[in-house]
């Protein structure tokens, strides 16, 4: 992995090719970048299993979120802990609560789309 491929945790992974979480999977991983993925069902996407409970991944750059405001609350803590450079809230996720917690401790909330990201060159 060189010094620009970014690890990323996808929070709402799933199997389902019609969500924007699939595809951003297969466009990480199509792009080199290292992904590790929680859902609520356990599956593969892009050759990665994604598993159903929080872990303790390592050296995490950036956290894309697919879950809405609504389910956010469960995961403030743990993305606090893994202590990733910036968290992404795609369309729909936006949650002024969560960001801010994240500033507080140093972590970089940028509202913005991951597949809008990667297709411009800006992840």
């Amino acid at each position: 992995m060189n010094q620009y491929m970014k690890k990323t945790l996808i929070i709402g992974a799933t199997t389902n090719s019609a969500r924007y979480a699939y595809t951003a999977a297969h466009r990480l991983v199509q792009q080199g970048h290292e992904i590790v993925q929680i859902g609520l069902r356990a599956g593969t996407v892009a050759g990665v299993a994604i598993d159903t409970e929080k872990k303790d991944y390592q050296n995490v750059d950036t956290v894309t979120l697919y879950v809405g405001p609504r389910h956010q609350p469960d995961y403030y803590d743990y993305v606090v802990s893994l202590k990733p450079d910036r968290v992404i809230f795609n369309p729909g996720t936006e949650n002024p609560e969560f960001e801010r917690i994240l500033a507080s401790h140093n972590i970089q909330p940028i509202g913005a789309c991951t597949l809008v990201m990667l297709a411009v060159g800006q992840y």
